[in-house]
């Protein structure tokens, strides 16, 4: 009789990072970044972890009063039985919205200590193989940058082997349109892609939007209404000849298959941060890829491209911020990665995920609310 390895505690904290530079996406304002950071440990003494952002949600208050205790006793080997069990704990909260990202949070987390107990990367834990993979750069942060300081973004990313570029929304429309028109005019072969960070809200205003970008060449309109409607976002994928890509943010009940049944999108954008963590992301992309439809992620590029290569999905495009620009804050002191020719090599070959917390970034300049000491011993 083998002995089992038990997860004792699990805690969360916040980290809330200021912008030098607020974020104005229409009505959504953005003067930080606030993320929250799970720890999850073991009898053995190991721990894993994970974060995702709050969006300003109660996170970490979900995850200690109704996620928390389901996973205290459980078998380290085996997180997908303690996703479910705390799932259907709470049929009302961790179904979607602000619990299903708590609880993904958590599940990420718990299969880090899984691999970390095996003494495995990730990767080789979930049963595949560590390839080079497509990268996407996050460029044109913050969105009030000119045409030209965001081309000199992707001149420098260009040189180091980048190959595909996204930009967010501007502060206007005339000059969203400029961004883009710069960079293509720079780039010609290069892939663009635009995300609208849900600034319209009829399908009438973004395919009025959506057709400016005829001639430009862009390889997808992401995320332009707030998500729950998937018949406005079918309607504004007939109304435009661009890309349609949308899921960010979502998790939960209905998704993905509300985009799916009603042929709403192109690409459908999966984060394992939002979506129900490693354990329902085999699930989501399984439905997606039955559906004939492609697969991108949203950001947490060290848990990405660890996951989807795993996984087999090596040809999806994995999104890396410029560091210290607002996009990705709790990403940049976090190792970055050597790309080739559009392709980035595999992340060093650590247990589980690697490095996720940098405790010395989180302790400067940060707001960090950890009442449980999940950073004390880091």
């Amino acid at each position: 009789m083998t002995d089992v390895d038990r997860i004792v505690r699990v805690r969360a904290a916040t980290i809330l990072h200021q912008l030098q530079v607020p974020i104005v996406f229409g009505t959504w304002i953005m003067r930080h970044r606030e993320f929250l950071l799970v720890r999850v440990d073991s009898e053995s003494g190991l721990s894993g972890f994970a974060f995702g952002l709050t969006r300003d949600g109660p996170s970490a208050a979900i995850v200690d009063r109704t996620i928390a205790p389901q996973y205290v006793d459980q078998d380290v080997d085996d997180p997908e039985a303690s996703f479910f069990k705390a799932l259907w704990s709470n049929n009302a909260v961790h179904a979607a919205g602000i619990g299903m990202r708590a609880l993904s949070v958590v599940d990420i987390a718990a299969w880090d200590l899984a691999a970390k107990a095996k003494g495995q990367n990730i990767t080789a834990y979930l049963g595949g193989e560590r390839v080079r993979m497509p990268v996407t750069g996050i460029v044109g942060y913050p969105p009030s940058i000119s045409p030209e300081e965001t081309v000199a973004q992707i001149d420098a990313l260009w040189a180091e082997g980048w190959r595909r570029f996204k930009l967010p929304i501007a502060p206007t429309r005339d000059e969203s349109i400029a961004r883009l028109r710069a960079a293509r005019e720079a780039y010609p072969d290069a892939w663009l892609g635009i995300d609208a960070n849900f600034l319209h809200k009829t399908s009438a205003d973004a395919i009025e939007f959506g057709k400016r970008l005829d001639g430009l060449d862009i390889g997808w309109f992401e995320d332009i209404v707030p998500p729950g409607d998937a018949q406005m976002v079918r309607e504004i994928r007939e109304g435009i000849s661009t890309p349609v890509a949308m899921g960010d943010e979502q998790g939960g009940s209905y998704h993905p298959q509300a985009l799916l049944k009603f042929d709403a999108v192109d690409y459908n954008r999966l984060d394992a941060t939002t979506n129900g963590g490693i354990t329902r992301l085999r699930p989501i992309m399984r439905q997606v890829k039955e559906h004939g439809n492609k697969i991108t992620t949203h950001m947490y590029p060290h848990v990405h491209s660890q996951v989807l290569g795993a996984l087999g999905y090596t040809d999806v495009p994995i999104e890396w911020g410029i560091p210290y620009t607002g996009v990705h804050p709790m990403d940049d002191p976090l190792i970055q990665p050597t790309v080739r020719d559009g392709l980035m090599d595999p992340l060093p070959d650590l247990p589980g995920f690697g490095t996720l917390v940098e405790p010395v970034w989180i302790s400067e300049q940060h707001q960090v609310t950890d009442p449980d000491d999940l950073l004390g011993d880091l």
